[in-house]
């Protein structure tokens, strides 16, 4: 019984120790840095050559050539040449399941589910693995700041966080939690589409399915409106609830309700549900949010696109209909920005955020706002735009430095800093890259011999 024991201890001490990833979470540097003589792209503001100061975790300073750093201050501080080099801001991805899932097959690596429709209490930050191999990957292509999303086979499934890719506990590594509570908006389909009687009647079912959960939906909403305002008269000492407790800051406003959505009816039906019940509201998804423009401009609701590298929905659509989704809401003036498809199969391709961003802009949205979509846009939208987003004095130090246009899949990320904390680059596909290109230098050495 005894070796049984230790046999099952032992396979899961070597499970955890195979997942941590090696690389160490950095300190802030003794000294102040100064980025020497590269382009610097602020994002909020034209390009320009100069210098980059950073003093702790923050910003301190921006000098466009022919301005420069003082010569007689250099000694106190630490040079970082970027000659030839181009400093961005760290792109955000807003809409991912890092930190809560690893690798999909293995089910103990999958912490993004809780059981139950309704879910508001869930906080995805503190189920975040710190240790997760996918952060590191995710960094090394200048992506250094995720919306951890809980997902969810019911109907609400919880509160999202920012989390940086870097940090010892999930405590340090929190930007902002209760970034927004998640929903899955029910879609009720329309049986006459239904091409005979047995489709008919199988869609009439789905239909009654949806009614029932979008009945669902605002019955957990008048249960809420109902607890708090039971919780504000006095001399009642109710039990406490925490799922109902836990939508207050929705119900006030403070916290948006991001909807998952694609359909046309989907998006209309949960923009009026907003209007009906006075809350704020983020679309993400989005698939025809260039349907509605009228409707999300009129109500000043955003819409976190994800992905742009997709497939129509809709047979009789164009081919490129996802890929002009962000030009058709910049030309509409809709707040937009642009995420990868944020699913447990995606996790270990969050990388490919900025090529998103990229197949937009080849599909005519500006160059600039391609870029914007996915640091400043996502920022703004996920409340950090005061301290994320951009190159600007005061805000956090989270900087990328590239050989060129991130956007660009020939560009390398050379540097990157998050709050003024050099991160390391290396990961686990880089580290093996590096260990077979050794093993075969070894066999041709040993063929020519």
């Amino acid at each position: 019984m005894r070796s049984t024991i230790y046999i099952f201890l032992l396979s899961i001490f070597s499970f955890i120790s195979l997942e941590a990833n090696e690389n160490l979470p950095s300190t802030l540097p003794n000294k102040p840095i100064l980025f020497r003589g590269g382009t610097i792209h602020p994002v909020s503001s034209e390009a320009f050559k100069g210098d980059l100061l950073i003093e702790g975790s923050v910003i301190k300073s921006l000098f466009k050539a022919p301005k420069s750093f003082p010569k007689e201050k250099v000694p106190s501080v630490q040079v970082v040449e970027c000659k030839g080099l181009h400093l961005y801001p760290g792109m955000i991805s807003a809409n991912s399941v890092l930190g809560l899932t690893e690798i999909r097959a293995v089910r103990a690596t999958r912490d993004m589910i809780e059981a139950g429709d309704i879910n508001p209490n869930v906080r995805a930050e503190v189920a975040v693995n710190p240790d997760s191999e996918l952060f590191p990957v995710t960094r090394s292509n200048g992506v250094l700041h995720a919306l951890s999303v809980p997902q969810g086979n019911g109907l609400i499934s919880g509160k999202s966080a920012l989390m940086s890719l870097d940090g010892w506990t999930w405590e340090e590594m929190v930007i902002k939690s209760s970034v927004g509570m998640h929903m899955k908006w029910p879609l009720v389909p329309s049986p006459e589409r239904g091409a005979n009687k047995k489709q008919k009647e199988e869609i009439q079912k789905r239909k009654k399915a949806a009614i029932s959960k979008l009945k669902k939906i605002k019955e957990s909403f008048l249960r809420a409106r109902a607890y708090h305002k039971a919780k504000q008269d006095k001399g009642r000492s109710d039990k406490i609830d925490l799922r109902w407790d836990s939508m207050g800051p929705v119900l006030k406003g403070d916290v948006p309700i991001y909807v998952h959505v694609n359909k046309l009816s989907g998006i209309r039906s949960a923009v009026n549900f907003a209007v009906e019940q006075n809350i704020r509201i983020v679309i993400v998804g989005g698939a025809d949010a260039w349907r509605t423009i009228p409707l999300l401009k009129k109500h000043s609701v955003p819409v976190v696109i994800s992905p742009v590298n997709a497939l129509p929905s809709r047979r009789w659509e164009e081919y490129d209909t996802p890929m002009v989704n962000p030009l058709k809401l910049y030309q509409g003036g809709v707040q937009f920005c642009i995420a990868g498809p944020g699913g447990s199969m995606d996790a270990p391709h969050e990388r490919n955020l900025p090529y998103e961003a990229a197949r937009a802009a080849a599909y005519g949205l500006p160059k600039d706002e391609a870029l914007r979509s996915v640091t400043l846009y996502p920022a703004n939208i996920l409340g950090v735009g005061d301290r994320l987003g951009s190159l600007e004095i005061g805000k956090d130090a989270t900087l990328i430095v590239c050989t060129n246009d991130p956007l660009e899949v020939t560009s390398n990320v050379e540097m990157a800093y998050i709050k003024g904390k050099p991160i390391g680059l290396s990961n686990k596909q880089t580290r093996l890259y590096e260990k077979y290109k050794v093993k075969y230098r070894q066999l041709r050495e040993k063929n020519k011999g």
